[in-house]
């Protein structure tokens, strides 16, 4: 009839608001539960009568939560969900087919946790979908990306051993302000004390990390994505200069914030200046630029670039070119990052 008349079936959904909601005033418990705030205490004591460890903590801020020794409720996803899970994974991380791989393990847990309705499409998705490997994606050490992310948490400074793609090596301490994974690729985004700079460090370079004394502040209106963004072209071996021959507001059309940054030099033409451990790379990123630009700054990309210019008049025959037509010469469609 009423709910007074069923205090065990209330008592169990309020511990599955608690578990929900940790730190959920009385107020807002009786607001789900639909009662007044006195049965929603009467309820807690129910569960406390039954020795679940429901813990209350008084102030502004306080509430109930639940406390050590409670068994987690069981995983239950619908069919749809199971589905959907198994697509991301294959999708983002294609160890999911090997079930030998830490993830591939992990989702035989859930595939088993899970009643056969839900489980059975799923499994079937795994077992005949083939994921093409995603050559451009490289994903860090399980642990020390949670290493990172911990630390990033507590507000721990931390030394990093990191090798860049040139191979050279070095040790950086550095206050870890968030781990940000962007196209695959996990970066540290961070403030590194030798210069005193912010930096995004790749966390698959990351030889080894160890936790130093102390905490820090991240900056109050830190946005980690943008951050990012925006330094991605900062502090790598090579100097990058380039005169692109085209109106600032132009170029921001072809060059992403990633590859550097972009200023004015006058009406008709801009600056690019930045950053990078792959001069090849980078090169490969001007030869697409739809007008013409010239490498003012940074000897080993202007060397790269004469080098990469060589080797495509060779493959069109010559200065003349072996085709019968002019290519069209498209702006870049994507970034891919290889620093």
């Amino acid at each position: 009839m009423g709910v007074e008349q069923n205090p065990t079936a209330r008592a169990l959904v309020a511990l599955e608001l608690i578990q929900r909601s940790p730190g959920i005033t009385a107020q807002r418990l009786a607001d789900g539960l639909g009662v007044t705030e006195r049965a929603a205490r009467r309820y807690v004591s129910t569960l406390r009568a039954a020795d679940i460890p429901i813990v209350s903590e008084r102030g502004p801020y306080g509430g109930y939560r639940v406390g050590r020794g409670v068994r987690p409720p069981p995983l239950l996803f619908s069919a749809d969900e199971a589905l959907a899970l198994v697509m991301a994974l294959l999708d983002g991380h294609h160890d999911v087919a090997d079930p030998d791989a830490a993830v591939g393990t992990a989702l035989g847990k859930i595939l088993r946790s899970l009643p056969e309705r839900s489980a059975a499409p799923a499994a079937a998705l795994r077992s005949t979908v083939s994921p093409a490997p995603d050559l451009g994606a490289a994903r860090p050490d399980p642990v020390t990306a949670t290493t990172l992310v911990q630390a990033c948490t507590a507000r721990r400074p931390v030394r990093v051993h990191y090798r860049s793609e040139s191979g050279r090596t070095w040790h950086a301490d550095v206050d870890p302000w968030a781990v940000v994974v962007r196209h695959g690729r996990w970066y540290l985004l961070c403030h590194a004390h030798h210069a005193d700079a912010r930096r995004a460090y790749r966390v698959d370079r990351v030889l080894d990390v160890a936790l130093l004394d102390g905490t820090f502040a991240p900056p109050d209106d830190l946005d980690p994505v943008a951050e990012l963004e925006a330094h991605l072209a900062v502090g790598w071996e090579y100097e990058v200069e380039v005169v692109i021959e085209a109106p600032l507001h132009r170029a921001r059309a072809w060059v992403p914030r990633t590859i550097g940054r972009l200023e004015a030099v006058d009406g008709s033409s801009c600056r690019l200046v930045a950053t990078t451990s792959n001069p090849y790379w980078y090169a490969e990123r001007l030869a697409v630029l739809p007008v013409p630009f010239r490498v003012l700054g940074g000897p080993e990309l202007a060397a790269t670039v004469r080098s990469v210019g060589r080797r495509m008049v060779a493959a069109g025959g010559g200065p003349q070119g072996g085709g019968r037509g002019t290519a069209e010469r498209r702006p870049p469609d994507g970034n891919g990052i290889k620093w």
